[in-house]
């Protein structure tokens, strides 16, 4: 049997909200004994990125506005959901590879390059134009 343990937070679109966040959801893959890499770096960067693309690019950065996270850790795999309250976007259409030649010098658009790099799935969820999951097995 598998056990589940569920977070759930609304926050408003402040990025200094963020570090609190995710140290509450490190904590809580670290008691479901997730490699200790997958803490330090996989994690916190891809939960990160979420977050502040949910407050940024979601949001318009309106601390009127919220974003709301949803985690799930279980022995076996962390799924996250990051929902803003913004206009919503095409996850693939804003998939461009930061790493060519016409990218390298560009200051945005590597948040989700390395949500995709760090995690083993990173989709919208269906029918939602503004939630991302983000799910990391655990290895």
């Amino acid at each position: 049997m598998v056990s589940t343990s569920a977070l759930d937070f609304r926050i408003p679109s402040d990025l200094g909200q963020i570090e609190g966040i995710v140290a509450q959801v490190v904590h809580r893959c670290r008691e479901c004994r997730f490699d200790a890499r997958l803490l330090s770096l996989n994690v916190p960067v891809a939960l990160t990125e979420a977050i502040a693309n949910a407050m940024l690019r979601g949001n318009g950065e309106d601390v009127a506005k919220e974003v709301r996270i949803r985690a799930e850790v279980s022995e076996v795999r962390l799924v996250v959901e990051v929902e803003d309250e913004g206009e919503g976007f095409d996850l693939d259409a804003c998939a461009e590879d930061p790493t060519t030649p016409e990218n390298l010098a560009r200051e945005d658009g590597r948040g989700l390059f390395l949500m995709r790099t760090l995690m083993d799935e990173v989709v919208q969820v269906e029918g939602s134009s503004h939630v991302v999951r983000l799910t990391l097995r655990r290895r």
